[in-house]
């Protein structure tokens, strides 16, 4: 039985479409660090934090994912690009048991959180997502919810105990601090957090899933709804979460996976098609699908 201690989170290592190549725009800050983190990898293979085992996803009869093969790395930002309806978003949410929540929904396959089957008997799916947070297209905050509230709300009991009220400040205040709001929001924590603008409320996702110190965030569009200043604070989140954890975005931008990743994985009509760091990914795709794709030929 899989339960939110099994895992031992705390023994964890802390963790618009495109014309051609050349309109990829990439902040030359983040290509230089990125080119420095990959050339240390060619020194030492990264260990796989997260992996999808000959994966399909159903909704009733129809496969939304087809025998899907995936493994993302620890440490690092694996972007997964491909067209309306290729089955980007079922990927992510067969990684941590959002799929099974539809009616009719199923899962074949494996999906292995350092070597553990997620999908195994017993498995408990609740705590499988507090491991392996998620973050949507567009921000979900509670609305009944205060701004502390929203972040705390992931903590739960745990053998029979409820945190300290200060414990929990704590908490809040560290994720607040990981996603770069808490000097937005410090003084305001008991205010609705409805009130906070798009980019903040993202953020404020962001925070809640961080709560939980997840092994492993996924991210689900998550600036389709943002203006470009709010997409860019939120690019740079992800940038500096990537030492931390290991982060799977699924973006319709591939201006943004060659800003924010180490590696690309492209997919069309529920398979993946390849994969590739990011930057090999979009000079020189080995798949003529891909190349079709990333120059514009379709999608």
């Amino acid at each position: 039985m899989l339960d939110y201690t099994d895992l031992q989170v705390d023994s964890l290592p802390v963790h618009g479409e495109l014309a051609s190549h050349s309109d990829i725009a990439v902040t030359p800050r983040i290509v230089q660090h990125a080119d420095r983190h990959l050339a240390t990898e060619d020194a030492a293979e990264r260990k796989v934090c997260l992996a999808a085992e000959s994966l399909s996803a159903f909704f009733g009869q129809v496969a939304a994912v087809r025998d899907v093969n995936l493994a993302l790395d620890d440490g690092r930002v694996t972007a997964i690009i491909g067209p309306s309806g290729c089955g980007k978003s079922t990927l992510l949410r067969c990684f941590n048991r959002m799929h099974e929540t539809v009616a009719g929904a199923r899962v074949t396959g494996n999906v292995l959180l350092d070597g553990l089957a997620i999908y195994g008997d017993g498995t408990n799916a609740i705590a499988v997502r507090r491991h392996i947070g998620m973050v949507f297209q567009r921000p979900t905050p509670f609305p009944t919810m205060s701004i502390r509230d929203n972040v705390a709300a992931g903590l739960r009991v745990r053998d029979g105990r409820t945190p300290s009220r200060q414990t929990i400040d704590g908490i809040v205040e560290d994720a607040l601090r990981r996603a770069g709001l808490w000097d937005e929001v410090k003084d305001r924590l008991r205010t609705s957090a409805v009130a906070l603008s798009g980019g903040q409320q993202q953020r404020l996702c962001i925070a809640r899933a961080l709560a939980t110190k997840p092994r492993v965030l996924l991210l689900d569009e998550p600036t389709a709804s943002l203006d470009p200043a709010s997409t860019q604070k939120v690019e740079e989140l992800v940038y500096e979460l990537r030492s931390t954890m290991t982060i799977g975005i699924v973006t319709h931008n591939m201006q943004q996976a060659a800003r924010v990743s180490d590696r690309t994985a492209f997919m069309l009509n529920g398979s993946l098609i390849e994969i590739a760091p990011t930057n090999a990914l979009f000079t020189a795709p080995r798949d003529p699908r891909t190349e079709a794709y990333i120059t514009g030929r379709f999608g």
